[in-house]
């Protein structure tokens, strides 16, 4: 085929105007203006009022129904939402009639999602029905909305724009059943006109197989993943409001970090582990086995290439392309003079531990007594996981504490001496190494170290592995 699949984040949708100009019409290059189809998530914040800000917690509408009987809590949230919503029009379309349009459009949604909170809030106070086994189809449910609401409005402004565009409504917001996941695709692009029409798709699809239940906040990655592969797209591309580049420049500087340019999708799995939106590895598998390059582009860079991301590609020269981290990781430590034998089955234990409070394995690392697992979660999950291990291993010893990982990733590092030339910037400016791993692999190296010297970590290793050679040979002088 000769389209592309290319998904807008939530930052990018917030900017209207940057995204016709720099993305569907690409500086008035209008020749090439349809063969695309466009996945987009909600604006920027809305999905944080729908379920709950991914940064601290703080509930939204999802957050308030499923953990408090007071019906006021998700009522009230309920009301900044549609409030929010209404603004966004407001924003986008003026006072028109177009306007009126897109709002019907977005109450009618509202409406509906109030009521049967409504109805389900009232239908489980019989001790019949349980609130609990219908909170993850409440959760899908409003999702859907912050899509539905940005594909929407794009697909409208685009038409009034002079762009034949299309929607493609993928919420099965009044389906009598769900289909999985590739048939609801299937079903919806059949007969689509991809050479005379511009597709705007939601990010979200409803489907048997509950896109949530795999990748919560990321199931709009899978869906744009799917749809390529679906639909044979020539490439699947990224629009972001930044590079994805050697570091995160406001660590050090924006004049120091280099966009990647090329690289592979081992190294976007290690980027994924530590929480750096590049894509889901489980969307990155299906682009990877159909042989579909990625390519990460910057919204209001439009004239740069980006950065491809295909199966196969390996530097010419070994090296290093990013230097990237996690904060606000945990150490869960197990010594017990008794695993030297049993370490098989005191691993698994603690995995089922792990799992059970869906703890983020960042990292591990294990000898002949003693098992750590670096997890991403917050300090009381941590405590409750610890409990659970000590009444499991009541004759081990149990310590966790607050760690950061810093990694250095590349598509190909076979350089001899660079892991000894790695831990000697580190230690140039006294940064203690709690631990390290180095993988066969040769994609990554990891170094746990105190939260506290995160940042410095971060500057010290772009400077000795990236900016010193310019992205060449990433070989420091000791």
């Amino acid at each position: 085929m000769s389209h592309t699949v290319e998904k807008i984040g939530g930052t990018s949708m917030s900017d209207y105007a940057a995204v016709r100009d720099n993305i569907v019409l690409k500086n008035g290059k209008t020749e090439d203006l349809y063969n695309r189809v466009f996945v987009v998530s909600a604006y920027g914040g809305l999905t944080n009022l729908l379920l709950e800000n991914k940064h601290n917690g703080q509930p939204g509408v999802y957050g308030f129904f499923a953990s408090t009987d007071n019906d006021a809590s998700w009522q009230e949230a309920f009301t900044a939402l549609r409030q929010r919503v209404l603004a966004i029009n407001s924003e986008l379309f003026g006072d028109t009639e177009l306007r009126q349009q897109a709002d019907d459009f977005i109450r009618q949604r509202l409406d509906d999602a109030e009521r049967c909170l409504s109805d389900l809030q009232r239908l489980c106070q019989h001790g019949h029905f349980e609130l609990t086994s219908h909170l993850f189809t409440v959760r899908e449910m409003l999702a859907s909305i912050g899509e539905a609401h940005s594909a929407w409005n794009m697909t409208q402004l685009l038409r009034r724009d002079g762009v034949n565009a299309r929607f493609v409504d993928l919420t099965g917001w009044q389906a009598e059943q769900a289909e999985n996941l590739d048939d609801m695709i299937r079903q919806q692009f059949a007969g689509v006109d991809y050479a005379n029409e511009l597709l705007i798709a939601t990010g979200y699809t409803h489907c048997s197989e509950g896109l949530m239940a795999s990748f919560d906040r990321g199931y709009s990655e899978m869906t744009f993943s799917r749809i390529a592969v679906l639909t044979q797209a020539r490439e699947a591309i990224i629009h972001k409001e930044y590079h994805l580049s050697s570091a995160d420049p406001r660590l050090v500087g924006d004049s120091k970090v280099v966009p990647i340019g090329r690289t592979n999708y081992d190294v976007a799995d290690q980027l994924a582990n530590l929480g750096m939106e590049a894509i889901h590895p489980r969307a990155a598998k299906g682009l990877r086995q159909a042989e579909i390059p990625l390519r990460i582009k910057n919204t209001f860079e439009p004239e740069h290439r980006g950065t491809l991301i295909t199966g196969d590609y390996v530097s010419d020269t070994p090296r290093v392309e990013i230097i990237a981290g996690r904060k606000r990781v945990y150490s869960v430590e197990l010594f017990d003079q008794d695993m030297m034998g049993n370490i098989d089955k005191y691993d698994s234990g603690i995995l089922a531990v792990l799992a059970r409070f869906k703890a983020h394995v960042v990292s591990k690392d294990m000898n002949a007594n003693t098992i750590t697992h670096y997890v991403a979660a917050n300090l009381k999950t941590v405590k409750r996981i610890r409990e659970v291990l000590e009444e499991k291993y009541t004759g081990a010893e149990i310590n966790t504490r607050k760690v950061a990982v810093v990694s250095a990733i590349g598509s190909d590092m076979k350089v001899p001496g660079m892991l000894a030339k790695t831990v000697s910037a580190l230690a140039e400016v006294n940064i203690s190494i709690l631990a390290m791993h180095q993988s066969i692999r040769q994609v990554d190296m990891q170094f746990i170290i105190d939260e506290d010297d995160y940042d410095l970590a971060v500057r010290s290793l772009h400077r000795c592995l990236i900016e010193v050679h310019d992205h060449g040979i990433a070989i420091c002088a000791a």
